[in-house]
């Protein structure tokens, strides 16, 4: 995945060290075999890669693809699979970055291969229409989906107290040696105002979107690997980053990346009317301004 990961565990009587490590990198394995864009042998780049037709995929990919597909419908795109050929012509995908912006004409002629709307299953089969083209990127949610794998695994080996961390989003379960909960420092973008903030993580997730993660400058603007696949380009709504607090790795992944397409005042209302714990960063002419749902101040309260 590009990235690093980390986990604290109590153990329980019996696995040693040895154990748990080969289990944790059995997912972590799994993972990448499943949906990594940057490995041309994973079932995600070999789909990409395939000629038009039906392909039937396997159903850790196909149980993955429906939730990504279930995600796109609920936030009307801003969460999208489909978005592979965008993120490649905008140098964020395994072609390599890129210092030129696209035309016009190529950022249409890649839309034209992406939107979750496009995209064809065959459920008797469990096969995927490639229509020629077409690139799946299920990086949005694939992190926080390992993190919760991991997760799972560990406390099906009777590792129920755990934290697991993979690029920054991390998963907490039970408590730490001592009855201490999992307090974990919230990721924030550079210069804001807000105070170092930490959680307890105790049975919940957290993940963070951040504009300032991976990026290229042209001229004079900077240009973040976050696409907005209603205009092609990524997203220039003036949000540096959402960090979501959630159940799961992967809803919190996943609505930490739609907030950031939504953009601070779309977004915040989204997570008022669903009580989504968010806390947006926004850039604004007089610097950055951190502004909170009411379900993350009301859990920012109840820590204090």
């Amino acid at each position: 995945m590009g990235t690093t990961w980390a986990v604290r565990l109590v153990p329980p009587p019996g696995p040693d060290r040895a154990a748990f490590q080969t289990a944790i990198e059995a997912e972590l394995a799994a993972v990448v075999a499943l949906f990594s864009h940057w490995d041309p042998t994973s079932e995600l780049a070999r789909l990409n890669a395939a000629p038009p037709g039906f392909w039937a995929v396997s159903q850790p990919f196909w149980d993955l693809l429906n939730t990504a597909l279930d995600l796109a419908d609920d936030t009307n795109g801003a969460v999208d699979p489909t978005l592979g050929a965008l993120v490649d012509l905008w140098g964020f995908g395994p072609p390599g970055p890129r210092t030129d912006i696209p035309s016009d004409d190529e950022i249409a002629a890649a839309r034209a291969l992406s939107g979750w709307g496009v995209l064809r299953l065959n459920r008797e089969a469990r096969a995927v229409q490639q229509l020629g083209g077409v690139k799946l990127d299920l990086s949005g949610i694939a992190k926080g989906h390992a993190v919760d794998r991991v997760s799972e695994r560990l406390t099906a080996l009777g590792a129920v107290h755990h934290l697991v961390e993979i690029g920054g989003e991390l998963r907490g379960a039970g408590v730490k040696p001592g009855g201490h909960p999992w307090w974990v420092e919230l990721q924030q973008a550079p210069g804001t105002p807000a105070p170092r903030t930490a959680a307890a993580l105790f049975d919940i997730a957290v993940a963070t979107s951040g504009d300032w993660v991976r990026r290229f400058g042209s001229a004079d603007r900077i240009y973040s690997h976050t696409i907005d696949g209603r205009t092609g380009r990524p997203v220039d709504n003036g949000v540096a980053s959402v960090t979501v607090l959630a159940d799961t790795a992967l809803h919190a992944d996943a609505m930490a990346t739609a907030l950031t397409v939504m953009g601070p005042a779309e977004g915040l209302a989204w997570a008022e009317a669903l009580g989504i714990a968010a806390a947006f960063v926004v850039r604004t002419d007089g610097g950055l301004v951190e502004v909170v749902s009411s379900a993350f101040a009301a859990m920012a309260a109840e820590g204090a």
